[in-house]
């Protein structure tokens, strides 16, 4: 799971939030160091990572990329209230991150491969019960303290206890952590035979433990807290911007995984309330990068002066990922989703064709699985290893799972899809009564809010409830602001709304966040439709333990059918690519990592810069 804390924590944290409770026990007592294991620079899932020892940079960086520079871009939601993004309290400034370290850091060129970051290096247990770390003796906090064993101890005690209950989840099966002397830590796992697990506790983030030993923790707060990162927070504004600035005395601007990397010394996050006005914004060169998610702008929106001056460019940077899940979610938490006939009806509404004709120009491609454009994706008719997996659940699993391939085969035809809909809303047991549609038993008729936070996807959802309004099934959308929209979902206070799932090519841990019983009814799950099935449950454990990646990849395709069959969202679409557009000033190398593109990698052109800001000025 290349990436998956950083990806599913940032983005996320701002809009959808986590996960499930645990308790842990962490220690910091002395132990003796396992000197038998070898020391290592590196680990992989599978197999050993590709870099030496003595590797001197990332493959995909430029060691010796120029400095300096401002990357300006939106952060589009209203506002924030906190700058601690570890917390369910508060709504967390875009961009925190950067001013973290790790145990060890990811290489984008790699599936799963970890480096050292902070560690300089690792022992892992061959049965992968434990893993040591040995920290850099010159590793600082920003404040100049040293990053000790004890500060990662604290820090996982701290982030499992009090912070977001997705690292309960995440580290649910690390037993215990311990510090075994000033500069090596020990991680003990529960004997589950998680393969990913020596490798994510790496990504944990370490905090300060004498900067956060003195102040509550679970408030929100807008100090410029210390990490250990190549940034610093430079600048809080609340409702407007938070600046951070590249830290000159930065600790680790030498090591391996840094070299080439962390370019521009000023990264601003820009506020809007709305995508609309933020693309105003980049048209006047007010922000300098966006990624575009509207495939309408991409294909017709360019024809503005600075675009054809040249001073803007356009880039699609190929997905390495399995295409991220985004969908209409249903809250199988309220009575009249239960029947898994009326999810599938209202899933008949999304007329995806007529969407992409007359909304997105062609641009995109039906999402059909929850491992989209991997190997892991389901299809045809369960069979061998993967039809003994699903085979003693037999009994609870409909049996169209075990006689009907995937992807469904639904009509692509509206009229048809709409018939078939109504069919299976009358199995359930509704009626048209008039122009509405009722339930013949409580005589309660059929209803579907979509709660939104983003005036974006409005154009996505008015065509769908004008096909269920044809159905006889009264829908509506309701905005609102970003605050709203996270206190409802803490109260699981709406009817649908619009998700994302991002996988990687290695999914695990983070799955149990996405879809397991735990998770259903803890206040900011990932489990947003409140999707509790002791299948899923199975095979999510089955998953996080598989020891090898055809295992993984049966295991995913079994999870992934089951998903399907069970409707508990509506999926969307996507385009395989990532689709960004700078005003060029920016420079990378090139070819793009494979499996994700390192933002970080790239830097500024000076005299492009100052051409476009002279030219700017003179408009």
């Amino acid at each position: 799971m290349p990436h998956a804390l950083r990806r599913l924590t940032l983005a996320a944290c701002a809009t959808l939030a986590w996960l499930l409770p645990f308790a842990p026990v962490a220690a910091d007592l002395a132990a003796p160091h396992s000197e038998a294991v070898p020391t290592v620079h590196g680990l992989a899932l599978y197999d050993a990572p590709e870099l030496p020892a003595d590797f001197s940079h990332f493959p995909h960086v430029n060691p010796e990329a120029p400095s300096g520079g401002t990357l300006t871009q939106a952060a589009v939601g209203g506002s924030f209230d906190s700058t601690n993004p570890f917390i369910i309290r508060g709504t967390p400034a875009a961009g925190l991150f950067e001013i973290y370290d790790t145990l060890v850091e990811g290489n984008p060129g790699e599936p799963f491969s970890v480096y050292g970051l902070l560690a300089e290096g690792m022992r892992l247990d061959p049965e992968r019960t434990w893993i040591e770390f040995d920290l850099r003796p010159e590793a600082r906090f920003h404040d100049g303290e040293p990053v000790t064993a004890h500060d990662v101890v604290y820090s996982f005690e701290l982030l499992t206890e009090q912070g977001n209950p997705f690292y309960g989840a995440y580290y649910a099966d690390v037993e215990s952590v311990t510090a075994l002397d000033e500069r090596t830590v020990r991680f003990d796992f529960a004997e589950v035979h998680s393969r990913e697990l020596p490798l994510i506790v790496g990504q944990l983030p370490v905090l300060p433990r004498h900067y956060w030993e003195a102040r509550d923790f679970t408030a929100p707060t807008l100090a410029a807290h210390p990490g250990s990162g190549p940034y610093r927070i430079a600048e809080v504004d609340p409702g407007r911007r938070i600046v951070y600035e590249r830290d000159p005395d930065y600790w680790g601007r030498d090591l391996a995984v840094k070299r080439g990397r962390h370019n521009i010394d000023r990264l601003v996050y820009d506020y809007y309330r709305d995508r609309d006005i933020a693309w105003e914004a980049f048209k006047a060169g007010v922000l300098d990068y966006r990624i575009d998610a509207r495939a309408a702008t991409w294909a017709i929106g360019y024809d503005f002066p600075a675009y054809r001056d040249g001073l803007v460019r356009r880039l699609a940077v190929p997905d390495g990922q399995p295409a991220r899940m985004q969908a209409f979610v249903f809250n199988l938490r309220r009575d009249k989703f239960a029947d898994p006939r009326v999810r599938e009806a209202l899933s008949l509404t999304f007329d995806f064709p007529w969407l992409n004709a007359n909304l997105f120009y062609d641009a995109y491609r039906r999402t059909e699985s929850y491992f989209q454009n991997s190997e892991m994706a389901a299809s045809g008719l369960p069979e061998g290893d993967e039809l003994a997996l699903l085979e003693p659940w037999r009994d609870q699993l409909p049996e169209r799972l075990f006689q009907e391939p995937v992807p469904h085969e639904h009509p692509l035809a509206l009229r048809e899809r709409l018939r078939l809909a109504l069919d299976l809303l009358r199995e359930a047991g509704y009626e048209v009564q008039g122009d509405r549609l009722v339930h013949g038993e409580t005589g309660q008729p059929l209803t579907v809010e979509v709660l939104l936070f983003d005036t974006g996807m409005e154009r996505v959802t008015q065509p769908m409830l004008r096909n269920m309004a044809r159905l006889g099934i009264q829908g509506s959308i309701r905005i609102v602001d970003i605050n709203q929209y996270l206190n409802r979902l803490r109260r699981f206070d709406f009817d649908m709304t619009v998700g994302q799932f991002p996988q990687s090519n290695n999914p695990g841990n983070e799955q149990r966040d996405f879809w397991t019983s735990a998770a259903a009814e803890v206040p900011q799950s990932r489990n947003l439709m409140g999707l509790a099935d002791p299948v899923v449950d199975d095979l999510v454990d089955r998953l996080i333990r598989a020891d090898s990646r055809e295992a993984l990849n049966v295991t995913a395709r079994a999870l992934d059918r089951v998903l399907l069959w069970r409707f508990p969202m509506i999926p969307h679409y996507h385009s395989g690519e990532t689709r960004i557009a700078i005003w060029d000033k920016f420079a990378w190398p090139e070819p793009f990592p494979e499996y994700g593109m390192d933002l970080a990698a790239w830097w500024v052109n000076a005299e492009r810069e100052a051409e476009i800001n002279q030219r700017l000025r003179r408009r």
